[in-house]
């Protein structure tokens, strides 16, 4: 697997996987009904934020990742970023490529610390592969995240110094 830049022309790839899991509502925060240029504005980062695309050998887009500053100003130096699998390519260290590689791109840009601001609890494989990467729950907003089929759940603020 190769980890590189996404491309505009990678879009098309990306869209239908993550319609797939944005509507599916039981691990992301983004609206259910989300459109297809929204979702691609909030995607695709500029920088300083980037937008990264996992390939398989024959080319497929296996996951997607994007990273930015968390905070501007005096706190500018926590980074924070998002993740996106495949379904049909879950459980294949996808997720465990992308999250290597944003804490070693975070490092190399300067950044201090990574936090993820919204990671929900009864996504376990998510937040058991967060913490096999050091993060650890901060703080645990109580019913912070209306599951589809569990109602209120707890969303987790996860963070680590790199």
């Amino acid at each position: 697997m190769e980890i590189r830049e996404a491309k505009v022309a990678d879009w098309p790839a990306i869209w239908p996987f993550l319609h797939e899991i944005v509507a599916a509502g039981d691990t992301f925060t983004w609206p259910r009904d989300i459109g297809e240029e929204r979702a691609r504005s909030f995607w695709m980062k500029e920088p300083p934020g980037r937008t990264v695309v996992a390939v398989g050998s024959e080319g497929v887009v296996l996951g997607t990742a994007n990273m930015n500053p968390n905070h501007m100003g005096p706190a500018s130096h926590i980074a924070s970023a998002s993740f996106m699998v495949a379904p049909e390519h879950a459980g294949r260290g996808v997720g465990r490529a992308l999250g290597e590689y944003v804490m070693d791109w975070a490092r190399a840009e300067g950044y201090r610390a990574m936090q993820f601001n919204a990671v929900v609890e009864t996504n376990e494989r998510a937040v058991h592969l967060w913490r096999s990467l050091g993060m650890e729950v901060v703080a645990t907003l109580k019913e912070g995240f209306c599951h589809p089929t569990r109602g209120y759940v707890g969303l987790h603020i996860m963070y680590r110094l790199l």
